[in-house]
Parts: C-alpha cells; sequence; structure tokens
C-alpha cells in the first residue's frame, strides 16, 4: 500500500438541474490540488435528491457520465459520485467509480428510501462493489446504507495471511439535517466496527421539496476518531491517508479475527 490522497466535495445543489450542477462542479474542480488522486461527490449531485427518474435518468453514455469521464481525464484524478441512470427498463440511483482513462466500475445502491419513496421509483443492487487504488481497497455504497451494518459489516479474519475485504468505506449521500445526529453517529461506528477509515461526503442547502442540508461531510479513522467535520457551507477538503496509520491500529487492536462469520444472501 501507498499513500492515498482523497478530496471530498461539499456542495449545495441546483434542484433537478444538470447544466448548472455540472458546471459548478467544473469550477471547482480548478480548486482540488493536484496531488489528489481521488474525488468523492455527493449523492445525485447532478439533480439532488429527485424521485422524477423518469425525466432525469440517462443511460451510461448520457452527459453526466460523460462529464466524469472527461473531466477524469482532464484532471487525471478518480471521480466518484452516484447519478440516475435508466437501464433496461430500470432506474437506479448509481454510484459511478470513474478512471483517467475511461475505465470505471459502478455500484446500485442496496437499500432504498421508502420513506421518501425512493423504493417506488428506482430498483435497488444486488452486489456490493470494493474497488482498489494504490492498495488500498475501498468499498463504496450511498446514503442510506449507511443505516444498514451488515451490509458493511467486515468479515472476520481466518489466519494472520487475510486481510480485511476493505481499508476504506465511503458513503456518497442527500442526509437531510433534521436527522444528522444519526448520520454522524453512524459513520463513527462504522469506521469503529469495521477497522477502516470512513468517508461521508454530503451537499448542503435546501432540496426542491424545502428539505435543508448541513453538510457534515466527515472524514473517520479505524478508531472512529474525527479527522474533520464540516457543517453549513461549502468546502473541499482533502487529506492523505497513512497505510502505517492503518496496519497500525489493526495490528495492536485485532478485533476483526474475533467476529462472527456469516454470508451475505
Amino acid at each position: 500500500m501507498q499513500p492515498l490522497t482523497i478530496s471530498l466535495v461539499q456542495s449545495n445543489l441546483y434542484w433537478e438541474d444538470k447544466a448548472k450542477n455540472l458546471e459548478q462542479f467544473s469550477a471547482k474542480f480548478d480548486k482540488i490540488p493536484n496531488e489528489t488522486q481521488v474525488v468523492f461527490l455527493p449523492e445525485m449531485f447532478s439533480t439532488g435528491f429527485s424521485m422524477k427518474p423518469e425525466e432525469l435518468a440517462e443511460t451510461m453514455e448520457g452527459p453526466t457520465f460523460q462529464w466524469m469521464k472527461d473531466m477524469s481525464r482532464k484532471h487525471r484524478k478518480i471521480i466518484s459520485g452516484s447519478i440516475i441512470i435508466e437501464e433496461a427498463g430500470h432506474y437506479y440511483n448509481r454510484l459511478i467509480w470513474m478512471l483517467p482513462n475511461g475505465q470505471f466500475y459502478h455500484y446500485d445502491k442496496r437499500h432504498l428510501f421508502g420513506f421518501a419513496g425512493e423504493d417506488k421509483h428506482y430498483t435497488a443492487g444486488e452486489k456490493r462493489l470494493i474497488v482498489q487504488v494504490n492498495g488500498w481497497k475501498i468499498c463504496l455504497m450511498v446514503c442510506y446504507d449507511l443505516r444498514f451494518p451488515v451490509w458493511a459489516r467486515q468479515k472476520p479474519l481466518s489466519g494472520s495471511d487475510e486481510s480485511p475485504a476493505y481499508d476504506v468505506l465511503v458513503y456518497v449521500a442527500n442526509w437531510p439535517q433534521r436527522r444528522s445526529h444519526p448520520w454522524k453517529t453512524l459513520l463513527q461506528a462504522r469506521a469503529i466496527e469495521n477497522q477502516s477509515y470512513v468517508v461521508g461526503v454530503n451537499r448542503v442547502g435546501e432540496d426542491g421539496n424545502g428539505i435543508y442540508h448541513s453538510g457534515d461531510s466527515m472524514l473517520v479513522n479505524p478508531v472512529g476518531e474525527i479527522i474533520w467535520q464540516q457543517a453549513d457551507e461549502e468546502a473541499v477538503f482533502t487529506y492523505t491517508l497513512q497505510p502505517d496509520s492503518l496496519k497500525e491500529i489493526r495490528n495492536h487492536f485485532p478485533f476483526l479475527n474475533d467476529g462472527d462469520n456469516f454470508m451475505l444472501l
């Protein structure tokens, strides 16, 4: 493993306006440090958390996907965030992991937010996604997935040669201010129970339904300590993850060896 520099972009979003959102994120990229290797954007960063996929969805060759490809190539950085995708007659809240060479991976949000009717408009994903960069294994998830710990749970290690499934757990979100306490608490809990860094990237501002978002994007270390948190304003935070710090924590506190074995069905 080598050091990994990441940037978290906390931003307001123009409601259901792809052109304005892509324009503002293009401008924000000019402020991201050159040393950044991975950039994380919020959930549905080009539209806001909309229940109108019939009007807003695009294909995997659509304008937002193409923007991610172009920006990744131009700035030579991996870009990750979720967008509304239509595929084979279904709509997905799809997180994209875009590489500068045009290669990409995706994860479809598993847990759809029934309280807002997301399950009536979108199809749930079925598989986790773990990607690798600089030797770091990164597990990518979306917003409401945070409330379901089994979906993110590390399996116990069977021997000294085995390593955990991932080193960094990422949640991109549109999480409202009125439920900010669970957001902040659960991000720390996921870090502690999985002995991994946890990244939470949220939006700020009021959406088209009058729901206010306070941001509270966070970076949490594997013992649950908050490295960075920002509320109520736009921000770009850059940090370099150090493999030695992660290894020291896991070696000193080998809790993952004692976990319950299980299988996700």
